[in-house]
């Protein structure tokens, strides 16, 4: 009779599977629940490979595991074959004439969704009806372990600083604006200095968020002191309570649309554009539905 090792070794697809997606999660139950199998089978599987390998693929350090050097390889060898294998569906259905059904999962950010990605969602899904588009609204470090993990098909955001191992093609640029209540005193000001506006309280997004780390680089590397009156997640919120006379705030000119009660200044002389693009893991295999999306924003996207 066949071992178990011997019947494991039989389906490789399924070992590489369970090795990619318990890597990306860095969890063999997570991997369990994406393949619709118990953790034991996976396990098993994991096992198997290491033995035929003859290495050591993950180690545990409390209660996730990591990767080992060898396993760094394999993952790095094996997760295109697995998201080839996993996007051979699609493939074939665009190889015989049919993509316009599917599904794409995109990560974006609360302001990306609103401000930056309605003219896209509304051309494609007038001109693809019976794809799904799924929106996950997450962090940029969340969009990207998404992305990593396999979860996502793509992300649309800022990227301040890009990681080795994603690409960020760029899509749009938008200006920096000091945004205040009417009346206050920075808006009669002329000549305005970072000094001055340093001196009155802000409001800006929740520090983890791109905004506050920007603010927060500006205003260091001049080593000028800054005061965050309220912290609150979304432009319109901000934007509101600026209305109100609590603070000042940095805003992208995106989020301005002329009807607010705000005194409004220029103010990429002291902080960058921002740059929103489409984010994408280096090796990544796109579902043509995915790249039908991408091509609409990026014409000449490859």
């Amino acid at each position: 009779m066949p071992s178990k090792d011997f019947r494991y070794k039989q389906n490789r697809v399924q070992q590489l599977r369970g090795f990619c997606y318990a890597a990306a999660d860095g969890s063999i139950s997570k991997a369990a629940e994406r393949m619709y199998l118990s953790q034991p089978s996976v396990s098993m599987q994991i096992q198997a490979l290491e033995r035929e390998l003859d290495v050591t693929l993950f180690e545990r350090r409390g209660p996730r595991i990591h990767l080992t050097p060898d396993g760094e390889l394999l993952f790095e060898m094996a997760m295109p074959l697995v998201e080839q294998l996993d996007a051979l569906p699609d493939e074939f259905a665009q190889r015989r004439g049919n993509i316009d059904q599917g599904r794409i999962d995109l990560a974006a950010g609360w302001s990306t969704i609103l401000y930056v990605m309605p003219q896209f969602v509304e051309r494609f899904r007038s001109e693809n009806p019976n794809i799904e588009l799924k929106l996950h609204n997450v962090t940029g470090a969340e969009g990207l372990a998404q992305l990593r993990a396999g979860h996502v098909d793509f992300a649309v955001g800022p990227l301040l600083e890009i990681p080795e191992d994603i690409d960020f093609h760029p899509i749009v640029s938008y200006e920096p604006l000091l945004i205040t209540a009417p009346g206050h005193p920075l808006s009669k000001k002329e000549n305005l200095s970072l000094k001055q506006i340093s001196k009155y309280p802000f409001i800006l997004p929740p520090r983890h968020l791109s905004t506050w780390s920007t603010v927060d680089s500006v205003f260091k590397k001049q080593g000028l002191p800054y005061e965050v009156a309220m912290e609150v997640g979304g432009w319109e919120v901000i934007k509101k309570y600026v209305e109100l006379g609590l603070g000042i705030s940095v805003v992208m000119s995106i989020c301005i649309t002329g009807g607010e009660n705000l005194a409004v200044i220029p103010a990429n002389q002291w902080f960058p554009n921002r740059t929103y693009g489409v984010v994408l893991r280096k090796g990544k295999i796109l579902t043509p539905q995915a790249k039908r999306f991408i091509t609409m924003m990026l014409p000449d996207f490859v």
